[in-house]
């Protein structure tokens, strides 16, 4: 089994050139439940978003910037909730499974039985020929991480991952390995370990988009990347960084 050592987000993030959607569960340096989530993207249609906060129902969603550039791709695909927070722990995921894992959350659950209870009816996208991985993750009595994709025979193949929440690190998985091929190849291995040395959500999400910045002349995939906190007395706080204005 491949042991991986812990990085920056900014030593992760740069050896992974494009890494499509990006999920990180854990806690920050002061202890506090943290869930990060970015999206980058090649086409228009996945440019032509951004992500925004609804306070009231504490959650983080993605928006379109341009309604009719991004029909050029598959809306169903592209819009949905990121991040949901409630009594209960936090959902995210790169796409509409978030509000079926928000769903299955329970106060004092372990993470792997939400994230495997959340999961069942799905499987990875149907964009062929990436068939990209549909990642998700959640907060609860610990931290999990799940990846479902797609198998040689056409199958699914689902991981999930459950770990107790350490001050200072977090543990990511992403939709493609980070090589900007074609087709993408999808993460492989268990998510990667990193610090999370960060005192505040908008510290957290600014640090993300930072660390996705392209290498001198490379492309600059960067959509947006967000935030969710939760602190020791359950209060939320939700920070967003987008690359597009309104």
């Amino acid at each position: 089994m491949e042991v991986y050592a812990m990085k920056s987000l900014t030593e992760l993030l740069q050896a992974m050139p494009y890494p499509g959607r990006v999920v990180i569960v854990g806690a920050l340096a002061g202890g506090q439940q943290c869930v990060l989530y970015a999206i980058t993207g090649r086409s228009p249609s996945s440019q032509a978003r951004r992500l925004e906060i609804d306070a009231m129902e504490q959650k983080i969603f993605v928006r379109p910037t341009d309604e009719e550039t991004l029909r050029t791709g598959n809306p169903d695909l592209l819009v949905y909730e990121a991040i949901m927070c409630g009594k209960d722990g936090i959902a995210v995921s790169n796409g509409k499974q978030t509000t079926d894992v928000f769903s299955a959350l329970r106060a004092g659950a372990h993470a792997a039985p939400v994230l495997l209870a959340g999961l069942a009816g799905w499987e990875y996208e149907p964009d062929e020929p990436n068939w990209t991985p549909r990642i998700s993750g959640c907060i609860t009595d610990g931290g999990g991480l799940s990846v479902l994709k797609r198998a040689g025979n056409g199958g699914v193949l689902r991981n999930t991952f459950e770990f107790p929440l350490i001050a200072g690190q977090g543990r990511m998985v992403a939709t493609y390995t980070g090589e900007n091929a074609n087709p993408l190849p999808s993460f492989a291995g268990e998510p990667r370990i990193l610090a999370l040395p960060f005192a505040s959500a908008q510290e957290a999400a600014e640090a993300l988009f930072e660390a996705l910045a392209p290498s001198a002349g490379a492309p600059d995939f960067r959509v947006a990347a967000a935030a969710a906190v939760k602190s020791h007395s359950g209060a939320v706080s939700l920070q967003v960084k987008n690359r597009h204005a309104e």
